[in-house]
């Protein structure tokens, strides 16, 4: 048995449950070893309250010999050394000794037990085999249980439990010895989850009472620290970090309200000065001493949080989540420094520092101690932060103790070193052997200056290497912007340099002003001690026009470059060139005319906008503009170039390549982009705002217009945008280049004042000297050259101070403007979005002059053609505008017309003019654009007449009218196209009563204009004296709106029968309702008619069943049709119908169907069949059939359809034409349009392969794979049904509507 000292040992990593052991101690030492190996075998469940979620355990214990000292005593909350479970062990089986000793002694422990209040026992009592062979008089074994029950365990008889013979392997005693084990953990899981539970409820409420006076955290904290512990003696570690973690924010939250001026008195004990600051202590599990401290209340800040870490530290390495202990330490350290503060605690200068810096390199040793190397490396990241604290920390201390400066550490640094070691006490036992321990390493490091130096160029490169491993190219930029300073204030520039350029980098390229410029000032300081006088210049240009800093110092900076520019020097072609981004910004440039485009020898003036970026005025003494010439012309036209409708700006031009627009208005200004040199929003920078040092920027792009045009008639077929500073947008960048540099990098290295800016040389350019550029917005004039056409861009301006020229190397937004010598240009287009045929329009004739002049005696020559005739009157003018816009004067045109020419004098225009005028044309209406004629032009080419289209947007069909025009300046004829739209759309339909006939035609107004109608008129174009028209139109004059429709109807009355096919033209006057006095024109529409003889008369009646008045629903009806033959066949029905003839009788096949499509009627039996009709007037034929309504009301008769039913050798009769009419009244199958009637070569109808077989006829089975008879409809106006549009009512069939009333 295990021994067992009077106060058991706590507060270690070992620490298990207490279970005493009383009763035969022999017996209990002989089942010991087996019963602490096989209780944790098995985990158990644990389900604790409060809806906490349940948990696997297993249960350890530590069993001790069953003292009263053990017993907790009131008042006592420690659960570490509380029992939860007492056992008495027995293996009594005789009677005799039971009653007089083993049930005193039991009795006994169970009255002590009562005494304490436990009431977490168990009695075992073990069989043994061997004592019953030596004793036969022994009783039973139930027998002393049963004694033992009566006598303790009367309302508990689980708290007793027999074992048999534990110590033998048989399968009675495994079974008895493994429900033991079951009880045990059972019984200990019971006590401890009731012990626990009472344990929390007790510290709830002294947690509820912290507002009261007199309450200290400290107690608190050792009282819930012990349920941290049982956690922990649990491994329950998550648990237990929970405990902590509520301590932890408890006590913050304390710290927060000191701090809001809510202060708790205990608090006062945390506000002693800090007499230690050694740092974390990690290496051990419970560090002791601080915790006695906490438990006396005289642990300080620092303390209390040293040992509350340690012991999360503690838990979560036990988690394995060693990277959390990284996070939580840095906030820590943080947090520490601002409660200190806010506790006001008396803190010896520098003592923070080293306390922080002790702590970061012990947290990271511990985690080096648990954690390889590749873990290490794979996440520092978690422990960069450590690193660079720990850094600051250590350069803090060397700047405190004169480690930094030049000159060394004077006696006052010493003696401030001298006691900050002091506070950091002797080195802890447990690092004395480690030669890198964070006492050793801080205690060397302010020992001299090499060592600091040492440890302090290892801590940073080491945090540096780190952020640049995980990608954080800013925190490392900041390490080494610290390195730099630390290098300044050495006296090494040079080492500083590499540092300050790379953080500035960073800075410009993230739009961090104010950091930009602090460094900025910082990389002043060094170039300037190291003799960098270009990159000096260029940084001070950068600091003087830097809205960040003051008047004063930006005025230093700027005098540094005066200064420098106004000294003499031996070559006087020695100068400095600098990037204009600093020195000024080209805010806009105005073309004086406006637009940048002008004729050889104009008068052209650009107008520069600057904005000075200095603080005072400079003097300049020249201003210049480098231009670059080509002698590719975007402007140069074609050979007698047109276009319609289009008219382009005579500087764009229509030749084979143009220039993007490079953002000029209107009004001639190009604006470029100001963005502030100070570093901030370079994404957005242009060379207008921003100069490249020595190369073109990223988004500097010198895009062209490359269009492709047909020679013949001018239309543009492909169109494509060209860079034609290609080879220096795809250039390979410096692979040594830092992935944060900007994306325009040329911008960066002129912001960071690292490289020279070249200079273009230029045969061409702008120049103005003795100008003084004041701060803010300045304007100066520039006169363009224009003696040679081409193009002129603007590629460099440059700004001489004396020895310093600032240069903007590229100008972006591209700024071109052309000199052209223009091809004349005929432009025709119309004054409407649409060309109305029918009807006058104008057109609008501009003659752009160009290099040519025109002179007196200059005709444009039109052809004519009979469907576009050119209208002309006295009064037309032409209007003569000069390139500026400005009219010159006007002239009339004198205009002659002959049988195939139209001339039209031009008046005289000088070059580079515009000449406009306006003329009337008509284009006549087609009325039959079916048939077309063939005429010649008068240049000789052959062209077909107009042909209509339909321009499906708006319903309207469009007629092409070409023309030929011959223009003095050019020896070709060219062929322009006016597109014409028809105004109305015109159908016609024939109409039947019976044999009489009548002719509808609907004109509807397809476009947006009203229209007067008059005099609508219906003749013959072949003259048939039989024939009689009848107008029914009421009124001779209608007014048609857009879009609405108008109708005219005539009847037709014949002597005679009427031939096979009529043709009619229909005629009337329209004219648009605006002006009133507008003149009609004509609109003719011709249109013909195919058969128009009624053939047959279908009638239909519907009777009710026997013995019924009216139909009713649901009841069979008798449906009978009437097929009557009206007239006798003529000549060419004779041809067209299939008959056959037997005995003198010629009869012919039709085909009926009755459907009913909205589904009100229900055809019972067959609904279609073949009838024999015999071809003679006054013939009938009568079918009957059953029908059932299926609704009340007035039902309208079911549709009944009649075809043709020809043999499969038969010719189609009527061929489809989708130019005929349709008959409003005529059968239902003809209303799905003319073009499905056409596809009709089968039994379409439902029910009509059945109406083969019918008793009407029958027709042989076709055999299979045979050609099938074919149906034919009717042509429209052949079938008369006589009962469309009847109706029949039917009844109900029972009323069922019965209503009950009780009255009371």
């Amino acid at each position: 048995m295990e021994s067992h000292e009077e106060k058991p040992i706590i507060y270690t990593m070992e620490n298990k449950p207490i279970v005493t052991c009383a009763g035969d101690q022999a017996l209990f030492a002989a089942l010991y070893s087996a019963l602490a190996q096989q209780l944790p075998r098995e985990p158990m469940e644990w389900r604790r309250s409060y809806g906490r979620a349940p948990k696997m355990i297993h249960l350890e214990a530590n069993f001790v010999q069953f003292k009263e000292d053990l017993l907790p005593k009131e008042g006592n909350k420690a659960l570490l050394t509380f029992p939860f479970l007492h056992i008495y062990w027995t293996d009594c089986c005789d009677t005799e000794v039971y009653k007089a000793s083993v049930k005193e002694d039991m009795l006994r422990w169970q009255t002590t037990l009562k005494h304490h209040g436990s009431q977490d026992w168990l009695i075992v009592v073990v069989e043994s085999d061997a004592k019953k062979k030596n004793k036969t008089n022994l009783l039973p074994r139930t027998s002393i249980m049963d004694k033992i029950r009566n006598d303790f365990c009367n309302k508990q008889s689980d708290r007793c439990v027999s074992l048999a013979d534990p110590l033998k392997e048989s399968s009675r005693s495994q079974e008895s010895w493994s429900a033991f084990l079951t009880k045990l953990r059972t019984l200990l899981l019971m006590s401890f989850t009731k012990n626990l539970g009472r344990f929390e409820d007790d510290m709830r409420t002294m947690r509820e009472k912290r507002t009261e006076p007199g309450w200290s955290f400290c107690d608190y904290f050792m009282v819930q620290e012990e349920l941290a512990f049982v956690f922990e003696m649990l491994q329950q570690y998550e648990d237990a970090l929970v405990q902590y973690d509520e301590l932890d924010a408890l006590f913050t939250q304390y710290v927060l309200n000191f701090g809001a001026g809510d202060g708790a008195n205990w608090l006062g004990s945390f506000c002693q000065p800090v007499r230690s600051w050694n740092g974390l202590v990690l290496r051990r599990p419970i560090d002791m001493e601080k915790r006695e401290l906490i438990q006396r209340s005289e642990a300080s800040l620092l303390d209390l949080r040293s040992y509350l870490f340690s012991r999360q530290c503690t838990l979560l390495i036990f988690l394995q989540r060693p990277w959390e202990v990284t996070q939580r330490a840095l906030e820590l350290l943080h947090n520490c420094v601002q409660e200190l503060r806010l506790l006001e605690v008396s803190v010896l200068q520098g003592a923070l520092d080293c306390w922080v810096f002790l702590s970061c390199l012990e947290v990271l040793h511990r985690i080096e101690g648990c954690c390889d190397r590749t873990q290490l490396e794979a996440n520092c990241s978690h422990t960069v932060g450590l690193w660079t604290y720990a850094t600051e920390k250590l350069k803090c201390l060397g700047e405190l103790c004169g480690l930094v400066s030049k000159n060394g550490p004077n006696s006052e640094d010493l003696n401030r070193t001298v006691d900050l070691l002091a506070g950091l006490g002797a080195e802890r036992p447990e690092t004395v052997n480690s030669l890198q321990s964070p006492y050793k390493k801080l205690k060397e490091a302010l020992s001299s200056v090499e060592t600091f130096e040492k440890h302090y160029l290892e801590l940073s490169h080491a945090a540096m290497e780190m952020y640049t491993a995980i990608g954080r190219m800013r925190s490392a930029r900041l390490v080494g912007k610290s390195l730099a300073e630390y290098y300044m204030r050495k006296g090494d520039p040079q080492s500083a340099d590499g540092f300050l350029q790379d953080s500035l980098k960073s800075y410009v390229a993230e739009g961090w002003s104010l950091q930009v410029t602090h460094t900025r000032r910082q990389v002043a300081e060094c170039q300037k001690l190291l003799g960098q006088t270009e990159e000096y210049l260029q940084t001070s240009a950068l600091l003087a026009s830097d809205a960040n800093l003051t008047d004063e110092e930006r005025k230093h900076f700027c005098q540094e470059i005066l200064n420098y520019a106004n000294q003499s020097s031996q070559s006087q072609d020695q100068k400095v060139a600098l990037s204009m981004a600093a020195f000024a910004q080209l805010r806009e440039l105005r073309f004086q005319p406006a637009c940048p485009s002008v004729h050889v020898g104009a008068a052209l003036q650009l107008e520069l906008r600057m904005c000075s970026l200095m603080p005072v005025a400079v003097r300049l003494e020249q201003l210049a503009v480098s231009v670059h010439f080509s002698l590719e012309q975007p402007g140069q036209r074609g050979p007698a170039a047109l276009s319609t409708p289009q008219r382009r700006n005579p500087g764009t031009g229509t030749g084979t390549s143009g220039m993007v627009s490079s953002g000029v208005s209107p009004d001639g200004t190009v604006v470029f982009s100001a963005v502030s040199p100070a570093g901030g929003g370079l994404s957005g920078a242009g060379p207008g705002g921003l100069g490249g040092g020595g190369s073109a920027a990223a988004s500097a792009l010198e895009l062209y217009e490359i269009h492709d045009r047909s020679p013949s008639d001018n239309t543009l077929n492909t169109t494509g945008v060209v860079c034609k500073n290609v080879h220096l947008m795809l250039r390979r960048h410096d692979s040594a280049t830092s992935l944060d540099t900007p994306s325009a990098g040329g911008i960066s290295v002129a912001l960071t004042g690292t490289a020279a800016v070249a200079i273009e040389d230029s045969t061409q350019m702008l120049k103005t000297h003795d100008v003084t550029l004041l701060p803010g917005n300045n304007s100066i004039p520039f006169t363009a050259p224009s003696q040679k056409p081409g193009a002129y861009t603007l590629r460099q301006l440059c700004a001489t101070v004396g020895r310093v020229q600032f240069v903007l190397p590229h100008i972006y937004p591209t700024v071109q403007y052309e000199v052209y010598s223009q091809e004349p240009q005929l432009t025709i287009e119309p004054l409407t979005d649409n060309l109305l045929a029918g009807l006058p329009q104008k057109v609008k004739f501009t003659i752009v002059t160009g290099h040519y002049t025109v002179k007196k005696g200059d005709a444009l020559q039109l052809s004519n053609t009979d469907s576009m005739p050119i209208l002309h009157t006295n009064s037309c003018t032409a209007r003569i505008v000069s390139s500026t816009g400005e009219l010159v004067g006007e002239s009339a045109l004198s205009i002659h017309s002959s049988e195939k020419v139209t001339s039209i004098s031009l008046p005289p225009t000088p070059p580079y003019h515009t000449l406009d005028f306006q003329l009337d044309v008509l284009c006549h209406i087609p009325a039959s654009p079916a048939r077309l004629e063939t005429e010649r032009l008068t240049n000789g080419e052959v062209r077909h007449r107009t042909k209509s289209r339909t321009r499906y947007n708006s319903g309207m069909a469009a007629v092409d009218q070409k023309v030929s025009i011959d223009c003095p300046w050019s020896i070709y004829s060219t062929l322009i196209s006016l597109t014409f739209y028809i105004p109305f759309k015109a159908k016609h339909s024939l109409l039947s009563a019976g044999k009489r006939k009548y002719i509808q035609v609907c004109l509807q107004n397809v476009s947006d204009t009203n229209f007067r109608l008059t005099d609508p008129s219906l003749t013959q174009r072949q003259q048939n004296s039989s024939l009689e028209l009848h107008s029914l139109n009421a009124k001779a004059e209608q007014l048609v709106h857009s879009k609405q429709c108008v109708f005219c109807l005539w009847e037709a009355k014949w002597a005679v029968e009427p031939p096979a096919c009529l043709q009619f033209s229909f005629a009337a006057s329209f004219s648009p309702t605006e002006p009133a006095d507008a003149e009609f024109k004509p609109y003719c529409y011709d249109f013909q008619l195919e058969r128009v003889s009624t053939l047959y008369c279908l009638r239909a009646e519907i009777r009710p069943a026997d013995g019924e008045e009216q139909c009713r629903t649901g009841t069979l009806c008798g449906l009978e049709v009437s097929i009557t033959r009206l007239t006798e066949p003529s000549d060419s029905e004779r041809e067209d119908e299939e008959s056959t003839e037997s005995e003198g009788l010629r009869t012919t096949n039709l085909m009926y169907e009755v459907v009913d499509n909205s589904s009100n009627w229900a055809v019972c039996g067959k609904s279609s069949g073949v009838v024999s009709m015999p071809v003679a007037a006054s013939a009938t034929h009568r079918v009957q059939m059953e029908v059932m309504p299926l609704f009340a009301g007035h039902l309208p008769f079911p549709s009944i359809k009649l075809l043709k039913y020809l043999p499969h050798s038969a010719t189609p009769a009527i061929q489809p034409d989708t130019d005929s009419c349709l008959e409003n009244d005529n059968l239902s199958l003809l209303d799905k349009g003319l073009e499905d009637q056409a596809d009709t070569a089968s039994l379409r109808s439902r029910g009509s392969i059945h109406s083969l077989g019918s008793t009407d006829q029958p027709l042989p089975p076709t055999p299979r794979g045979l050609p099938m008879p074919r149906l034919e409809p009717f042509s429209p106006g052949q079938v008369f049904n006589g009962s469309q549009g009847r109706q029949v009512l039917v009844l109900p069939a029972t009323d069922d509507h019965i209503l009950e009333v009780n009255a009371t």
